[in-house]
C-alpha cells in the first residue's frame, strides 16, 4: 500500500474553527497561544504566531470549519490528488486563503473537511513563544473507518492502535510525515474534533507555556503527563467554547516501524498519573 500523504511529507499547516462569539475566541487565542489577531470581518478573524495559524469565524461552537494540510512540493500534492482521483473521492474546492493554487480538500466519512495544498511562502517569523500546530485529533463512533479513509485512501502511515478487549479499536494514530502522528481518533458516542495540538519541542518550553498560562490566569485542565503512543509530554487547557488544546513535546519520530497495539488502559493515555478516558 502506497505511503501517498507520507511521500508528500504533509503536515497540519492550520486550522479553521467555528464559534458562536468569534471575537472572544479570537482573542482567547491571541492571549492564550501567544498568536497576532487580525480581524477580517465582521465576523471572521485570524490568529497567527510562529508556525501556528488559526482562523475564526461565526458558526457552531466546537465545530470545525475545516484542517488544512501542506504538502512539500507540488509533486507530493499531485501525487495525493492523484491517490484521491483513484479512490473515487470527491474533490472539493479549496476555502483555505493560505495555499497556492492548485489546493483542493476532500471531506472524510464523519464529515470532516481537510484541504491539501503548497503553502503560500511565509511572512517575516513572528516573535513568541515555540509551539507550531502539529496535530489534530478527532472523536468518532467508528474508528476503523477512519483508519480505512486516511490509511487506505490518502496513504497516511498507521503508527498506534489502542484496542478493546473485544478487538475494536478505541484508538488510532496515522502519520503523514516522520512525526509520530499528525492525525488521530478516539472512539465516541459523538462525531467531531477531540482536541488539537501545538508542539513545543522540548520539556522546558512545556514550563514556559504553563509560566505563560498563568499570566493569563490559565488553569490547566489535564497534565503534567506523558502519553504512551507518542511518548510526548503533555498539558490541556480548555478554550472558552469548550475545545482542548493541547501543548505537547518531544513527540517521537517515526523512521521504519510496524503499528503497535496498545491495551485500552489509563496507563496508555497518561504513563504519570490521572487519564481523560474517552471510552
Amino acid at each position: 500500500m502506497t505511503k501517498t500523504a507520507v511521500l508528500a511529507g504533509a503536515y497540519l499547516h492550520h486550522l479553521a474553527f467555528e464559534s458562536s462569539k468569534p471575537a472572544r475566541l479570537a482573542a482567547f487565542y491571541g492571549a492564550a497561544m501567544d498568536m497576532v489577531v487580525t480581524q477580517l470581518s465582521q465576523s471572521d478573524w485570524r490568529c497567527e504566531g510562529p508556525g501556528r495559524r488559526l482562523l475564526v469565524g461565526l458558526g457552531t461552537d466546537k465545530q470545525m470549519g475545516y484542517a488544512g494540510f501542506a504538502c512539500r512540493d507540488k509533486a507530493g500534492l499531485t501525487a495525493l490528488r492523484l491517490r484521491a482521483q483513484q479512490e473515487d473521492l470527491d474533490i472539493l474546492d479549496s476555502p483555505s486563503p493560505y495555499f497556492q493554487s492548485g489546493a483542493f480538500a476532500l471531506r472524510d466519512p464523519n464529515g470532516q473537511i481537510l484541504c491539501f495544498g503548497v503553502a503560500q511562502p511565509a511572512p517575516p517569523c513572528l516573535a513568541g513563544l515555540p509551539g507550531p500546530v502539529q496535530h489534530l485529533t478527532f472523536a468518532a463512533t467508528d474508528v476503523e473507518a477512519f483508519v480505512a479513509f486516511y490509511q487506505g485512501k490518502l496513504g497516511f502511515s498507521l503508527t498506534d492502535r489502542v484496542v478493546q478487549d473485544d478487538g475494536g479499536l478505541a484508538t488510532a494514530f496515522v502519520t503523514s510525515n516522520h512525526e509520530h502522528h499528525t492525525l488521530a481518533c478516539f472512539k465516541s458516542d459523538r462525531n467531531g474534533m477531540d482536541h488539537h495540538s501545538y508542539e513545543a519541542g522540548d520539556w522546558a518550553y512545556i514550563r514556559d507555556w504553563c509560566d505563560h498560562f498563568a499570566t493569563q490566569d490559565i488553569q490547566l485542565a489535564w497534565g503534567p503527563g506523558r502519553h504512551g503512543p507518542g511518548n510526548n509530554l503533555f498539558v490541556f487547557i480548555t478554550d472558552p467554547d469548550g475545545n482542548w488544546i493541547e501543548v505537547s513535546a518531544e513527540l517521537e519520530v517515526i523512521y521504519d516501524r510496524g503499528a503497535v497495539d496498545w491495551p485500552h488502559h489509563p496507563r496508555t493515555l497518561n504513563k504519570w498519573g490521572c487519564a481523560m478516558m474517552r471510552s
